[in-house]
């Protein structure tokens, strides 16, 4: 929400939750009777495949968050190095409903403009116009429009909401309110208008500025640098007509400079453009994971579905507890597909990156679920991956890795003595559930306690926190039985 709400801030349809899906239920409907009852040669492929493409750009949305968060988890190419708070991930939860608004947009243009039923699959001169076009009014109105929403009356009222989030990723560049999302599609359908009224219109044409749109939204906003510098040494004039993700970082880090659309060429025209957009792009270039890493935990999948409660996956999902639905039961093919591909190709990774009191912790992930720990053959594919990973730690300067869920076992691993004894000059401290426990135990006992009961189970647990206990000098008593240790 922006510092001070302006009119048609929220979208109509804020208060539907996923309902709002249904408003397109009668177009849908309407297209599907439309498109059954018409001759071959009079049916409107436009019409038909304005729901599939939806479909489509919600992919490709999910698919570009997922890569995103995966990349600037490893740090690798990070060009802001911070984390994602909870607060944005909310605030960016209804990045959908600019696809939703496409659609809608769409369906009622092609039921009253001329020119837009019977498309051809392709136009050149269309796909010409549309880009000059681009290039000319589109980036020109837009960055006119961009300077005017810096201003204190538009910035309190609207864009500050999108500016919010200093920590860009690519839905970030759809999150704004309802009002000034508007003018964009305003701008966005001057091309698409154009060549309707033109009559050089084609599927390819609509369609592709839709994806190209979200490409480059995507793209500029995905905190890490993925444009690979031989493209401008090659062809150096394209750095007035294809920005970087770097380039827009900086506007959303220092707000008063580059506030080009897609194409810098009118920064460098109005004398906008920051000076160290060049040299960032260098420096994230050439970024690895340069930040220290304190502490790993080392945990795995669990459930077949719990691949989509990742902060990689789906973030409306992962936001809930788990809870079996019908959504689970449509992805399920897609949750058996992943079980056999993580099985075959895969290797830990990270899952996300987090800072607390200037000491760096990642969380790794063994691609393996839980019900493959219970299988003898994995037993010794399952160990080469942890004794990878610790030895990973250890090479990126980690002191401490914990291991959690069933990465840390008797029978898998000897709770972790395992990989001490393959690995004796490891000075990595391997850690596991039972020595947080006691840690936790350990820190809330008052000084000057003399004497502890422990009642419970004479486990692995209990040993331990013995031992530690008295090595505070404090007795203990097990079951009404004095051990001092």
């Amino acid at each position: 929400m922006a510092s001070q709400p302006g009119p048609l801030t929220n979208w109509p349809w804020h208060g539907l939750g996923n309902f709002k899906y249904a408003l397109l239920a009668p177009w849908f409907a309407h297209s599907m009777h439309k498109f059954a009852t018409s001759k071959t040669e009079e049916r409107d492929l436009l019409n038909l495949l304005i729901i599939p493409v939806l479909l489509l750009r919600l992919l490709y949305g999910q698919l570009w968050i997922s890569i995103s968060r995966f990349q600037t988890a490893r740090s690798k190419r990070r060009i802001v190095n911070k984390s994602l708070d909870f607060d944005q991930v909310d605030r960016e939860r209804n990045w959908d409903d600019q696809i939703i608004l496409t659609a809608l947009l769409f369906y009622g243009a092609n039921s009253v403009i001329p020119g837009t039923q019977r498309l051809p699959w392709w136009n050149t001169k269309g796909i010409v116009l549309a880009t000059l076009l681009h290039i000319g009014p589109v980036e020109f109105l837009y960055y006119w429009f961009h300077r005017a929403l810096h201003h204190h009356f538009l910035y309190s009222r609207y864009h500050s909401h999108h500016h919010a989030s200093i920590v860009t990723e690519p839905i970030t560049s759809v999150i704004h309110p309802f009002a000034e999302e508007f003018v964009y599609f305003l701008l966005f359908a001057i091309p698409l208008l154009s060549m309707a009224f033109c009559g050089v219109g084609s599927i390819v044409g609509l369609v592709g500025y839709l994806i190209y749109i979200d490409f480059m939204n995507y793209m500029g906003h995905c905190n890490f640098e993925m444009v690979p510098s031989w493209l401008f040494r090659i062809f150096p004039p394209l750095k007035y007509f294809m920005y970087t993700p770097s380039f827009h970082s900086i506007h959303h880090t220092k707000f008063q400079a580059n506030y080009s659309l897609f194409m810098p060429l009118y920064d460098y025209i109005y004398n906008t453009y920051d000076k160290t957009s060049d040299s960032l792009y260098e420096r994230s270039l050439k970024r690895q994971n340069e930040e220290k890493t304190n502490v790993v935990h080392l945990t795995h999948l669990t459930s077949i579905q719990s691949i989509f409660h990742l902060r990689l996956g789906f973030a409306s999902v992962a936001s809930r507890p788990y809870i079996p639905g019908l959504h689970f039961w449509i992805l399920s093919p897609l949750s058996y597909l992943l079980v056999v591909l993580t099985w075959i190709f895969g290797t830990t990774f990270t899952l996300e990156r987090n800072n607390f009191n200037n000491r760096s912790m990642e969380t790794w992930v063994i691609p393996r679920y839980s019900f493959q720990y219970m299988a003898k053959l994995e037993k010794g594919t399952i160990n080469r991956l942890i004794e990878k990973a610790i030895l990973n730690a250890e090479k990126m300067g980690a002191k401490v890795i914990s291991l959690g869920l069933f990465n840390q076992g008797e029978e898998l691993n000897r709770y972790g003595e395992t990989y001490i004894s393959k690995n004796p000059s490891m000075k990595i401290k391997i850690v596991d559930g039972t020595g947080l426990a006691a840690a936790l135990v350990l820190n809330s006992i008052p000084d000057g306690t003399e004497r502890v009961l422990l009642i419970g189970k004479l486990d692995k647990l209990a040993y331990y926190l013995s031992l530690v206990i008295c090595q505070r000098k404090i007795q203990v008593e097990f079951n009404s039985s004095l051990y001092s240790l």
